[in-house]
């Protein structure tokens, strides 16, 4: 693993939420080790959602997790912790590419798992591989328990349906009172036609109208 030890940023762990412990818990009784987290609608919340699955599942598990960082957005986690010129997913997900995977990791102190950065910015005309990316996850799989993916949302680019067919599951962000439940429905019906398997839901931000122990408890 690379030496690099990064201090953790103050909010960038959220508190967990029944939703992303509960998902936690149905896919620990499941065989799948790559989860990919996108959303239909840039700003979901789909980095803030990664984080917490991927540092619930290390401590549900009591195994290894990576998370891994497939989004350029200006909020990734890439960006919150100064990250930008580490070699990452991009790097390994390169066609040509040999590079050793402890180079691509780096421990975040306060994290309860480790994190691939995004990594060098690829040409505009490169698109990602699905056999190079079904090799990489395959190689993650047998290092990690869970490799937890921070995607960018369904619509901003064509790697996230790449991605989707090659992780063993989709996880769809949904921001409560913003995502229209047509646009969320048709972002997983685009997903499913990728031949990716949606295997769950975390809804973002939701409001409580009355206090949340009620919906907790009932």
């Amino acid at each position: 693993m690379n030496d690099c030890v990064i201090p953790s940023i103050p909010n960038v762990l959220p508190l967990f939420t029944p939703s992303e412990s509960n998902l936690a818990s149905t896919v620990l009784d499941q065989d799948r080790k790559v989860l990919l987290l996108t959303a239909a609608n840039v700003g979901s919340g789909v980095t803030t959602s990664a984080v917490a699955l991927a540092g619930e599942l290390a401590r549900s598990s009591h195994a290894s997790v990576l998370l891994v960082d497939a989004s350029p957005s200006a909020n990734s986690i890439t960006r919150r912790l100064g990250l930008e010129e580490h070699l990452g997913f991009m790097d390994l997900a390169r066609p040509g590419e040999a590079l050793d995977i402890e180079a691509c990791i780096v421990q975040v102190e306060d994290f309860s798992c480790v994190v691939m950065p995004l990594g060098r910015p690829r040409r505009q005309d490169e698109r990602l591989e699905s056999q190079r990316l079904r090799e990489l996850f395959a190689r993650l799989g047998e290092r990690y328990r869970f490799v937890v993916v921070d995607g960018e949302a369904v619509y901003a680019s064509p790697d996230t349906l790449t991605i989707s067919a090659q992780a063993n599951g989709v996880i769809l962000v949904v921001r409560g009172e913003e995502t229209r439940w047509e646009v969320a429905q048709a972002a997983a019906q685009r997903l499913a036609q990728a031949d990716a398997k949606v295997i769950g839901c975390i809804f973002n931000a939701r409001k409580y109208y009355m206090p949340k122990w009620v919906y907790d408890h009932f």
